[in-house]
């Protein structure tokens, strides 16, 4: 089967992401065929790039007229997510999409609906959610090898974004990450603060990259989850360590997992039931694809380059009738344990999932 791909940025609102418009390039039966961009600078850019002569303003003519099986939405900024994701799934389009999602879970409802009306398949650029290293934590988890698993602990970034637009931006890949090892969480229970108080109706304003509605230099969630263990989340504005703490780190009775962010990242191995190494004299061992201190078997472009999985992935979603790994459907779970945060901090006390509130609970913050 042949793939006709058009590319959607927003040159000075989020670009194309990170590398998004390269997602398809030089995949068999891939051609991309047209880009669109409201930027005129930025448009005429990508065309050249890409060496399309179909180039367009407004991406809705691009999706009429370019007719391209698969979209690629690249631009980080969220303000047109929904909108473009449900133009795409409206056509019959299927789409590839820069995190995060969308912005509330009411856009989250509309975008799976107009999937599911259209057979659309979608995938979400979570990287990690495609990397071979998650599958084989997922199967030392599994096989016991930290024991009984008691604490999964997920931090931003914290720079500058830290606390609530960390959490939006940054905390995405985590929650996919918990929720790919773990399931969906059956609670939470948050608190987000800013300056040291609780949040209040005064200290919401516009976030950046069009996240809407945001509030808060520092996030504390807690999330309970089937299987008897506790997810923690947490990030705090300008904590930022020399060494990155962002990531998620899978405490057991026998020892220690931590796996990074990405299609090939850092993971590793602590056999130590006192989760110090100081202490027990343990030493950290590298997780390879093929298991904990095996060399990495895995070399290749496809393997390594950041996109390229999720891309196969998609095409084989398409081809084989499936839901792609990264799907709308875990898009809306990892956002709805975003959402739940503030929700629980709304609400003070914790919040049973799925949410009933789908509308973002900071515009129901009161004073």
């Amino acid at each position: 089967m042949n793939f006709r791909v058009g590319i959607i940025g927003r040159t000075g609102h989020g670009d194309y992401g990170h590398g998004m418009d390269e997602a398809f390039v030089g995949l068999p039966n891939c051609q991309i065929v047209a880009v669109a961009d409201d930027d005129k600078a930025g448009l005429a850019a990508m065309a050249k790039k890409h060496k399309v002569e179909q180039a367009f303003a407004d991406y809705r003519e691009m999706l009429d007229k370019a007719k391209p099986d698969i979209v690629v939405i690249g631009q980080r900024w969220l303000d047109q997510h929904r909108e473009m994701a449900v133009a795409a799934a409206e056509r019959g389009i299927h789409v590839y999409m820069e995190k995060p999602f969308c912005r509330t879970l009411a856009e989250a409802d509309q975008i799976v609906d107009a999937c599911e009306r259209t057979h659309t398949r979608l995938a979400l650029a979570h990287p990690t959610r495609y990397s071979p290293k998650l599958q084989t934590v997922k199967r030392l988890i599994g096989e016991g090898a930290i024991g009984k698993v008691l604490e999964y602990r997920g931090r931003g970034k914290e720079d500058r974004r830290g606390g609530g637009e960390d959490l939006w931006v940054l905390g995405t890949h985590v929650m996919d990450a918990i929720r790919a090892l773990a399931g969906h969480p059956s609670w939470c229970f948050a608190r987000v603060a800013q300056a040291g108080h609780p949040i209040t109706k005064a200290d919401v304003a516009d976030g950046n990259e069009g996240l809407g509605p945001l509030a808060g230099d520092s996030v504390t969630a807690m999330y309970g989850l089937n299987d008897g263990a506790t997810a923690y989340f947490q990030s705090v504005k300008n904590m930022a360590g020399k060494g990155s703490r962002y990531g998620l780190q899978i405490y057991g009775s026998r020892g220690v997992i931590e796996i990074l962010e990405g299609t090939m990242p850092s993971a590793k191995y602590l056999g130590d039931p006192s989760w110090s190494p100081g202490r027990s004299k343990a030493v950290w061992q590298d997780i390879s694809s093929a298991g904990i201190g095996l060399p990495e078997p895995l070399a290749d472009d496809a393997a390594q380059y950041r996109h390229r999985p999720a891309a196969l992935d998609l095409l084989a979603a398409i081809e084989e009738n499936r839901q792609p790994l990264s799907s709308a459907y875990e898009a809306r779970g990892a956002t709805e344990m975003i959402v739940a945060v503030f929700e629980s901090h709304r609400l003070g006390g914790p919040v049973t999932l799925p949410l009933k509130n789908r509308q973002n609970p900071l515009t129901m913050l009161g004073a």
